[in-house]
C-alpha cells in the first residue's frame, strides 16, 4: 500500500452510517466501509497534503517551475476575487448604501467586461510573442533569419535565457524518444539536452533511426495552405458532381445520350468542361482517375464488424488520448469533428484535428457541414491530401451552434440537402463514407428507422446510431430496443450502436441487439482500459499506481504532439485537466458492492484504498494538481510539474457534478489558458450530462 493509505474503519463506515443500499437512486453502490462524508473527504486530503512541508521557493515562482504571472493578470484576478467583498461593504449597518470611492468610469469598465468575451487572452493569446526566440535560432539553422532587422522575435539567446522560467524536470521525452529535441533551448526540459555552451545535443544514431517515416501523418503543407487561403485550388470532380445533382441526376459520368452527337463524332470535349488548373504538378504518370470513376465494388471496403470503435470525441478525443486507447485495445479510431469550411480556408488549428499516428491502423476523420458544395469540395480535398480509411459525416451533433446553421442533427430534417451531401461526397471519395446519427431531433419522435433505408440507397457504407435524440441529450439511458429495430431497417448495411457502455456486460448486451459493433465514447473517457475488459471479458481492478502510469503516458504523448516548449506544456496541461474531469468519476472495482458501475451513477464521497486512489476521486481541480508518484514529497512536481499554486486554478462556476446536489452530470470543462497559461480558468454553464432534475432517471 502506498504512503498515506486511507484506512477507513469498517465499524463506522468511514464516517457514514448508511449502507450502500440506503443510497438514493442514481448513486454508485460503494461498500459501506469506504463511504464517508464531504467534510471528512476534504479534511483527509487536506491533512495528507500538509504532512510534509513544501520546499522553499522563490517569490513569484511557486513550486520552482512556474511562469511568472503578469501584473495585469494578477490585478484582474484580485479585483474579481474581491468583488463580492466590495458589494457587501457598500451597505452600512442601517441598510443604507454608501458611496464607493472608485471612479465611476472604472465601475462602468468592470461592468462592461463582466460576462463578455472581449479582450480575453485565451481567445487570441499574444504573450507567447513577447519573449519568443526566433525560429531560425531554435532550429539552429545555418541560414540567417529571412526577416533580418524586421524580425519581431529575439535573436539573443542569452537574453532569452534570462527571462525563461526554470525547467519542469530533468528528463526530456522528445530527446529520449527521438534522439533530438526540435525545441532546443526553448524546451521546458532543456537541461537534459543542452551542452555547456547552450548548443542542442543530438543522439545521432537514435535520431537517424527515428527520422523516417514520421510517426504522425496528415499534416498541412504550407504551399497548399496558401492556395486555400487565396482560393486558388480547383475542385473539378466536386463541381461536376454538384452540377449533376442540381440537374436532378445522380452523380457519375455524363450519360452518352446527353453528349452532343457532333461533339462525340469529332471527339471534342463538351462545352462545360473547364481547363484543368489543379495545384498538383502535371509531370509524372498519366492516370485516368479523373475520367473513370471507381465503381462501388472497386472502392476500398470498410470491414470492421465486431471491432471496438472509439468515438470521435470533440476536445477530449485528441491524438494522445487515442494513443492511450489504442494501447488498451481500441480497433477503430476517428479524429475529432472538423468543420469543412475551416478546412477549406486552410486553418491550421482545424487541420491539426486530422493528424494520424502510425499506431492507428484503422483511422477515419469526421466532417461537419450543412451544405453540399462545401462538404463535397472538402471531401475531394481530403481525398487527395490525407491518408484515411474512411470519412464520417457528423449528423449527431446536438449543440445549438451547429444545429442552428443547419448542420449536425438538423440534417435529419433536411433530407434533400442531406442526400446531396452524401451523394456528392460519395462521388469524389475513394474511401468508404460513413454517417453518425441520433434517434431523432425531438425526444419522442424517432426518425432513424425511416432514414436508414435512404442512407443505404445513397451509398453509405456504415451508420453509427446513438440511442438518444437531440433534445434528450444525456438524460435517461440510451434506447437499445429502438437500435435493435433500426438494425433490421438498415440491413444489409452494417449498423453500429452507441450509448451507455461502461463494462463488458454492457457491450455484450448491446451486441445481442444484432448490431455490427459498438462505438464507445464516455466509457472510454471514464476508463480507457474498457477496451481490454471487453476483449478479455473481465472486470479489471486497476490500481492507483497503474492509473498514474496512464496519466504519465498521456503527458509524454502530449509533449510529443503539442511540443515541450511553454505553449506545448500549457496545451498538455489543459487537455490533461479536461480528461481528469471524466476520470474522477470512475469507481474502483474493489470498492463497489455491486458490479458493474453504471454510467448514470455518480460516485458518492468515499475513501480509497490508498491516498492516491482517494485523491483521484476528488472532483476539485486543485486536488488534481497534487497527483504525483506515491511516496513523493508534497513539494515534488507531479507528472507535468508544478504545484496547485503554480497551476493557479480558479473555479468560476460549477463545472463538475455536485454530489450534494439533486443533479450531477458528465463534466464538460472548458479550461481556458489565461495569460501565462498558469491560471487555467474552469468555466462552464449547466452540465450537459444530466440537466437539473433528471439525474439518475
Amino acid at each position: 500500500m502506498a504512503e498515506g493509505a486511507a484506512k477507513a474503519p469498517p465499524e463506522n463506515g468511514g464516517g457514514c452510517d448508511s449502507g450502500a443500499g440506503a443510497l438514493e437512486r442514481g448513486v454508485a453502490p460503494i461498500k459501506p466501509q469506504y463511504l464517508t462524508t464531504k467534510e471528512q473527504f476534504h479534511e483527509f486530503l487536506e491533512a495528507k497534503s500538509q504532512e510534509k512541508p513544501c520546499r522553499k521557493t522563490e517569490v513569484g515562482d511557486p513550486g520552482g517551475n512556474d511562469l511568472a504571472e503578469p501584473e495585469a493578470k494578477r490585478i484582474r484576478l484580485e479585483d474579481g476575487q474581491s468583488a463580492e467583498g466590495q458589494m457587501e461593504n457598500r451597505q452600512t449597518e442601517d441598510g443604507q448604501e454608501e458611496e464607493t470611492a472608485e471612479p465611476r468610469e472604472q465601475q462602468q469598465a468592470q461592468k462592461r467586461a463582466r460576462g463578455q468575451n472581449k479582450g480575453r487572452s485565451h481567445v487570441k493569446p499574444t504573450h507567447y510573442d513577447k519573449n519568443r526566440l526566433c525560429p531560425s535560432l531554435i532550429q539552429e539553422s545555418a541560414a540567417k533569419c529571412v526577416f533580418g532587422d524586421r524580425c519581431r522575435f529575439l535573436h539573443d539567446v542569452g537574453r532569452y535565457l534570462e527571462t525563461k522560467p526554470a525547467d519542469l524536470g530533468p528528463r526530456c521525452v522528445l530527446f529520449e524518444t527521438f534522439g533530438r529535441c526540435p525545441y532546443g533551448v526553448t524546451c521546458r526540459f532543456a537541461g537534459a539536452h543542452l551542452g555547456p555552451e547552450g548548443q542542442n545535443l543530438v543522439r545521432e544514431e537514435l535520431a537517424a533511426r527515428c527520422a523516417q517515416p514520421p510517426p504522425v501523418r496528415n499534416g498541412l503543407d504550407k504551399g497548399l495552405q496558401q492556395q486555400l487561403r487565396k482560393r486558388e485550388v480547383r475542385f473539378e470532380r466536386a463541381e461536376q458532381a454538384l452540377r449533376q445533382l442540381s440537374q436532378g441526376r445522380p452523380p457519375g459520368l455524363t450519360p452518352a445520350a446527353t453528349v452532343p452527337k457532333d461533339a462525340a463524332a469529332r471527339g471534342a470535349p463538351s462545352q462545360d468542361n473547364s481547363p484543368p488548373s489543379s495545384p498538383v504538378r502535371t509531370c509524372g504518370p498519366l492516370t485516368d482517375e479523373d475520367v473513370v470513376r471507381l465503381r462501388p465494388c472497386e472502392k476500398k471496403r470498410l470491414d470492421i464488424r465486431g471491432k471496438l470503435y472509439l468515438a470521435p470525441l470533440t476536445t477530449c478525443g485528441n491524438l494522445p488520448f487515442r494513443r492511450i486507447c489504442k494501447r488498451f485495445g481500441a480497433d477503430v479510431t476517428c479524429g475529432e469533428m472538423a468543420v469543412c469550411t475551416n478546412l477549406l480556408q486552410g486553418q491550421m488549428s482545424e487541420w491539426a484535428l486530422l493528424k494520424r499516428h502510425q499506431c492507428e491502423d484503422v483511422f477515419g476523420i469526421q466532417l461537419e457541414g450543412a451544405f453540399p458544395d462545401t462538404m463535397t469540395k472538402c471531401a475531394e480535398l481530403l481525398n487527395r491530401t490525407v491518408e484515411v480509411d474512411f470519412v464520417d459525416i457528423n449528423v449527431g451533433c446536438p449543440i445549438d451552434l451547429v444545429y442552428k446553421k443547419g448542420g449536425g442533427c438538423a440534417l435529419m430534417n433536411r433530407l434533400a440537402k442531406f442526400q446531396q451531401i452524401v451523394r456528392g461526397m460519395n462521388q469524389v471519395l475513394d474511401v468508404p463514407l460513413t454517417v453518425k446519427i441520433r434517434t431523432g431531433v425531438q425526444e419522442r419522435v424517432n426518425l432513424a428507422h425511416r432514414l436508414l433505408p435512404e442512407l443505404r440507397d445513397w451509398g453509405v457504407a456504415l451508420v453509427t446510431l446513438h440511442g438518444r435524440s437531440r433534445e434528450q441529450r444525456y438524460t435517461k439511458l440510451a434506447d437499445w430496443e429502438y437500435i435493435a429495430q433500426c438494425v433490421k431497417a438498415a440491413s444489409p448495411m452494417p449498423l453500429f450502436g452507441n450509448g451507455d457502455i461502461l463494462s463488458f456486460e454492457d457491450a455484450n448486451h448491446a451486441m445481442q441487439t444484432g448490431v455490427a459493433g459498438v462505438m464507445i465514447a464516455r466509457g472510454a473517457l471514464l476508463k480507457p482500459w474498457l477496451f481490454t475488459e471487453i476483449k478479455e471479458q473481465r472486470h479489471w481492478d486497476i490500481s492507483s499506481s497503474e492509473r498514474l502510469d496512464i496519466l504519465r503516458d498521456f503527458t509524454n504523448y502530449g509533449l510529443e504532439h503539442w511540443g515541450s516548449d511553454t505553449q506545448g506544456v500549457e496545451k498538455t496541461r489543459r487537455f490533461l485537466l479536461q480528461w481528469l474531469s471524466f476520470l474522477c468519476r470512475y469507481v474502483p472495482v474493489g470498492l463497489l458492492e455491486r458490479l458493474p458501475q453504471r454510467i448514470n451513477e455518480r460516485p458518492p464521497y468515499y475513501l480509497g484504498r490508498d491516498y492516491l486512489e482517494t485523491l483521484m476521486a476528488s472532483q476539485k481541480a486543485d486536488d488534481w494538481i497534487r497527483i504525483r508518484c506515491p511516496g513523493a514529497g508534497v513539494g515534488a512536481p507531479w507528472v507535468m510539474g508544478g504545484t496547485a499554486q503554480a497551476w493557479g486554478l480558479t473555479l468560476l462556476s460549477p463545472a463538475l457534478p455536485q454530489r450534494d446536489a439533486p443533479w450531477a452530470g458528465a463534466p464538460q470543462l472548458h479550461l481556458l489558458a489565461e495569460a501565462q497559461g498558469q491560471c487555467l480558468q474552469v468555466a462552464s454553464g449547466a452540465s450537459p450530462g444530466y440537466p437539473e432534475g433528471r439525474r439518475g432517471q
